[in-house]
């Protein structure tokens, strides 16, 4: 036991130990070159099919989260629903969420990454056919407390389940999927909620989780969760899968096994032990980054972005919508692209630099709106606003407490801001969001500070980074 290396605490030592090879054959490498060529193909398949499956969750998550925007006056109007009726259907989702973020540390660690997918995507369903039978304001917050918790735990387990399956080549554009589906979602039901009824919108949210269940069929447990839980068989069946039938996959393995022994030492992690000093800073960072996230107004903007848009001059909120649906897309893909080119921390940078001055300028046009100045801006700089979230910087043991506490905290701000968001309107259309840029800047001083970058480590190395 003493040959083992203490990953966690941060012994790069043991991380190099464990990059080298156990027979050396250099004088066989072209022909292992070749043997790598021949199973990337194979490896990346079965990655490439468990993403897009796990992803139908996120997909779900974003139907969920803009189901809201394109329908409040036909909702308001049919289950003759007062203001703040409506302002309580439209925060449920998040408070719900809240409750799924608490639990899905637990379930994902109990019941699998898989089984916790299902779970979610059980609730979801539910959640949607209550919506759709609604006749009056207690059945619609039923369905939407139901689909909250759902996508509560979607919001948990997906990147996390991206995260443990993918090579660390990957890791970083396949786990940036999960945000690009999130927008396409919302940005779905943004489009289609302008053509179709609410009611028809909520059937056609069944349709992810629907195929996410039937997908589950086909695609491997995450092999990181089978080692933590002895289950050596389907470990190795696991990562055999997803890295290539003929893969040499005795280092991965290896590597995850070290990490296990390492972890195995330790207590299972409470939300108390999240403040020891060994995990304090990745908490720090996870929390960090929520809450700068939502106070930058991202979920008041998506959850009121007809009445925003309306507000802001355009005649119809509808045509507002449709503009911010189709633009968050291709930025979401500009930013997958640059991800593992450019690194995480600078492109988590540029965007909240970008975030911030949008957010101003948005602030500045309903500034003018008030003093009868530049009416014709103010459509033109309402602007869509990136959402990140963080899944590598948490060690196994405690990636299911402080996972659960992130995301917590992550809707907990979600509610507030979008419950609060039509107060601060009334109040202030441009104090709004100039409060929103002020924390666009806390934002770029704390990613400068305190986040670390993560581009082409393994999931181990990156505790090791954090911690040394």
């Amino acid at each position: 036991m003493a040959t083992h290396r203490d990953v966690e605490r941060g012994d790069k030592k043991g991380l190099e130990k464990l990059a080298e090879p156990f027979i050396d054959d250099s004088s066989k490498g072209v022909h292992r070159s070749k043997q790598t060529d021949q199973n990337a193909s194979g490896s990346i398949a079965m990655v490439l099919l468990s993403t897009a499956v796990a992803v139908c969750g996120s997909l779900e998550f974003g139907t969920c989260v803009g189901y809201t925007a394109p329908t409040q006056a036909a909702l308001s109007i049919d289950l003759n629903l007062s203001v703040a009726q409506y302002a309580l259907f439209g925060s449920i989702v998040t408070i719900s969420a809240m409750i799924g973020a608490v639990t899905s540390g637990r379930i994902a660690d109990t019941i699998g990454r898989k089984g916790a997918m299902a779970l979610s995507s059980v609730f979801c369903v539910a959640g949607w056919l209550a919506i759709y039978f609604a006749m009056g304001a207690v059945s619609l917050d039923t369905g939407r407390f139901f689909t909250g918790y759902g996508i509560g735990i979607f919001s948990y387990v997906v990147p996390i389940y991206i995260a443990e399956i993918s090579p660390k080549e990957l890791r970083g554009g396949l786990t940036t999927i999960n945000q690009l589906m999130i927008v396409t979602g919302s940005s779905i039901s943004f489009l289609v909620g302008t053509i179709v009824t609410w009611r028809s919108l909520a059937l056609i949210g069944i349709v992810p989780p629907v195929l996410l269940v039937i997908g589950l069929m086909f695609i491997p447990e995450s092999p990181r969760w089978l080692a933590k839980v002895g289950r050596e068989v389907e470990f190795q069946s696991s990562l055999r899968q997803l890295r290539g039938a003929k893969a040499n996959i005795s280092a991965e393995a290896e590597e995850i096994h070290e990490t296990i022994i390492d972890l195995q030492k330790l207590p299972q992690a409470g939300v108390l032990d999240l403040f020891d000093a060994r995990y304090i800073k990745p908490v720090i960072i996870g929390v960090g980054l929520m809450v700068c996230q939502q106070w930058c107004g991202i979920n008041g903007i998506g959850f009121y972005a007809s009445e925003i848009f309306k507000t802001a001059g355009f005649a119809s909120g509808k045509s507002g919508t449709i503009a911010y649906a189709l633009i968050q897309i291709p930025i979401t893909i500009v930013g997958m692209i640059l991800l593992d080119i450019s690194g995480r921390r600078i492109l988590l940078l540029i965007s909240s630099c970008g975030t911030c001055l949008g957010v101003f300028l948005t602030g500045t046009a309903f500034y003018f709106m008030g003093q009868a100045m530049f009416l014709g801006w103010a459509p033109l700089l309402a602007a869509s606003v990136p959402w990140l979230i963080m899944s590598e910087i948490f060690p196994l043991h405690i990636k299911g407490a402080a996972g659960s506490l992130v995301v917590l905290v992550n809707w907990l701000g979600a509610w507030v801001v979008s419950y609060s968001f039509n107060f601060l309107i009334n109040w202030s259309p441009e104090g709004t969001f100039w409060l929103f840029s002020g924390f666009g800047i806390i934002t770029i001083v704390f990613v400068v500070k305190m986040v670390p970058e993560t581009k082409g480590k393994s999931l181990e190395e990156i505790q090791a980074t954090i911690n040394s």
